[in-house]
């Protein structure tokens, strides 16, 4: 049977490497990457995950960001797809466009909903270049 000393060493032991492991990755632990690896998308169709290193990667298509991303051309700061394609918003322009556009630019202009941007875009860059799924189960996952 253990005595009390070797109980508390053992204790004492456990306590320092649980500081030690907690310490370690706080301090060391990978840094957040300036491109999302993957981006999971939740839909009323099921959830989609958006490989995005794949697409953006010199080793996988190397598509730029503006390939896909609509970003103003007087900054470098790319807009998240649901900052102007919200889902369920009735307006026809979002009022955030006009932080970037002038009211002339989008005149009688109606806003695409998400999903339906990127069934347009996905879909149409998959068939045109024969790469990546088009069918609905390939991508959306219940």
């Amino acid at each position: 049977m253990a005595s009390k000393l070797q109980i508390k060493i053992a204790i004492g032991l456990a306590i320092y490497l649980l500081f030690v492991g907690v310490c370690a990755y706080a301090f060391f632990s990978d840094q957040k990457p300036d491109v999302p690896v993957r981006v999971m998308l939740h839909t009323t169709a099921g959830k989609v995950l958006f490989d995005h290193k794949t697409h953006a990667a010199d080793t996988g298509y190397a598509l730029a960001c503006n390939d896909c991303h609509h970003h103003p051309a007087d900054t470098d700061e790319y807009i998240a797809c649901g900052e102007c394609h919200t889902p369920g918003d009735t307006d026809p322009v979002p009022e955030r466009c006009m932080d970037c556009h002038d009211e002339s630019e989008v005149e009688d202009f109606e806003m695409i909903k998400r999903g339906d941007a990127f069934h347009g875009q996905c879909i149409l860059c998959h068939k045109e270049y024969g790469a990546g799924p088009e069918d609905c189960a390939q991508c959306h996952v219940l």
